[in-house]
């Protein structure tokens, strides 16, 4: 193998001719030493300008949509007859919105389907005893659903990592330990903010409903993490070994079985608890000291990790804030579904939430995926020149992020039809879709995505001339706000509904 790194060239508009060369040669295979820059002097001694591209895994984490971005160049390079002339950044340009839509389209229908069955359960559950008379276990049903982007996000950074049984194991251990600890940490503040949300309204305090919320909480944010880590880990391994891409799998089984299974916990975590609060008072405050004096242990095992231990001192951040907007929404959740009018609304929340969440984190990470083919956080880049963004440059200008915004857009209509019609059809909700319910709901829906789409925009934009990765900061910020504006979207639509007359039949029981 040559000492020097293989260079090739490439042409910028100026004439210049700049060596692109693979990150891979640029370090060794610790990431530990980088080569002499003498190896990247020009013939008369002179410096060149040297244009780095990543051929692994940006530092950012490959995520399902990259992907997506990765088959436009691809596709675009075919194209080039220049035989000296390498990928350039902007190569996604090219890509067409019937490829973007045909791309998404499987692991959109997925998720939506995974939150119609959120919804199904959701709409059962809200007549139990523990949510009458306990209704702050709605507050945490938002911060919890949430949880599993931050598993997506975590493990997905880690996938170059397991090439041999050593560093499988090693990513396994210290991944599975952040997740716990992130887990317990954002279930643990989760119920505070339940208590605060609940008490503040109300004007009266209970510490049993306080415990009983603590411990419903931590135990399901710890069960169902662990579950679905396991679960994603299994999937990862076996997409490696058969020689798929893990992200186009794990992310959309991600997406469906997450809202589920959380959502299924906490019923029966909290059914359960509630049931043993008069008999056996004790059970509540102990499971709750369990699972938060695991925690240390935790903390030891993902510090060991140095792909882990980083996150585990910096990402608290977006996670904790995601979690405080998503409770508001919560809040708003617990105070109309309360009213016996209003529980037609419990089976759609999850999913207009769920399906807003999940374009806008495709959009956010294609920008993101974007503006990493051109530099690193921090850097000046003529892809990211703007602060707040026009709604015209966002979702009508002929760049591949404009294409896509408004390609997303145009499947919320056709894609929330799929789901209504499945809810119908398996009797679940309380609501008859009537054409005025139906125009009321696909407004909210397309209002929400609107607003998402363009924050979107604006926040990766700003982020990035941050020095802030914005896959590991926006996502969380965005899917949580599209918890908080698809839940109030949603109630004031019910309440409109419920005013202009459109009760007996439609809305309600």
């Amino acid at each position: 193998m040559s000492s020097k790194p293989e260079q090739k060239e490439t042409h910028q508009a100026n004439g210049a001719v700049l060596p692109i060369v693979p990150v891979d040669c640029l370090t060794s295979p610790d990431r530990g030493q980088l080569v002499e820059p003498s190896d990247f002097l020009g013939p008369s001694g002179d410096g060149v300008e040297v244009v780095v591209l990543e051929s692994r895994a940006n530092a950012k984490g490959v995520r399902e949509e990259d992907a997506l971005l990765e088959n436009g160049s691809q596709s675009n390079e075919s194209d080039d007859t220049s035989t000296d002339r390498g990928p350039e950044p902007a190569s996604p340009l090219k890509e067409t919105s019937f490829s973007i839509g045909l791309q998404v389209l499987f692991p959109f229908l997925l998720a939506g389907f995974g939150t119609v069955a959120a919804g199904m359960v959701l709409d059962i559950v809200q007549h139990w005893d523990v949510f009458k008379y306990v209704t702050e276990v709605f507050i945490l049903v938002p911060a919890l659903l949430g949880l599993k982007g931050n598993l997506e996000m975590t493990l997905a950074a880690n996938i170059g990592q397991m090439d041999t049984p050593k560093e499988l194991w090693r990513m396994i251990t210290g991944n599975m330990a952040l997740i716990q600890v992130q887990a317990t940490v954002v279930g643990f503040l989760a119920s505070i903010a339940a208590v605060v949300f609940g008490w503040i309204p109300d004007g009266h305090f209970s510490i049993d409903h306080a415990v009983l919320l603590c411990a419903s909480s931590v135990a399901t944010a710890f069960i169902a993490s662990l579950v679905l880590g396991m679960i994603m880990i299994g999937v990862i391994i076996g997409s490696r070994k058969m020689g798929i891409n893990p992200d186009n799998v794990a992310t959309p089984i991600a997406a469906s079985l997450g809202d589920l299974i959380t959502l299924a916990l906490l019923s029966g975590i909290s059914w359960g608890l509630y049931k043993e609060l008069e008999s056996k008072a004790y059970v509540n405050p102990l499971v709750c000291a369990f699972f938060i004096a695991l925690l240390p242990i935790w903390i030891i095992i993902a510090k060991k990790n140095a792909a882990t231990r980083e996150v585990l001192y910096s990402g608290w951040e977006p996670v904790i804030i995601a979690m405080a907007i998503s409770s508001v929404g919560g809040l708003i959740l617990d105070r109309t579904v309360s009213d016996p009018n209003f529980a037609g609304m419990a089976v759609f929340t999850p999913v207009i939430n769920g399906v807003g969440g999940n374009l806008v984190a495709v959009q956010a990470s294609r920008i993101s995926t974007y503006l990493h083919m051109s530099g690193m956080p921090g850097e000046s880049s003529e892809t990211a020149p703007r602060k707040c963004p026009s709604p015209c440059s966002t979702f009508f200008s002929s760049d591949v992020n404009s294409r896509s915004a408004r390609v997303l857009f145009l499947l919320v209509v056709p894609g929330h039809l799929v789901f209504l019609y499945t809810i119908s059809s398996m009797q679940g909700g309380h609501t008859t879709l009537t054409l005025i319910f139906i125009v009321f709901y696909m407004t909210a829906a397309l209002l929400q995505v609107l607003i998402l789409l363009y924050i979107a925009d604006w926040m990766v934009h700003w982020m990035w001339g941050r020095d802030l990765d914005p896959d590991n900061f926006s996502i969380p910020y965005l899917t949580a706000l599209g918890d908080l504006i698809g839940t109030g979207l949603l109630a004031l639509s019910f309440h409109i509904l419920w005013l202009i007359g459109d009760r007996d039949s439609d809305v309600g029981d």
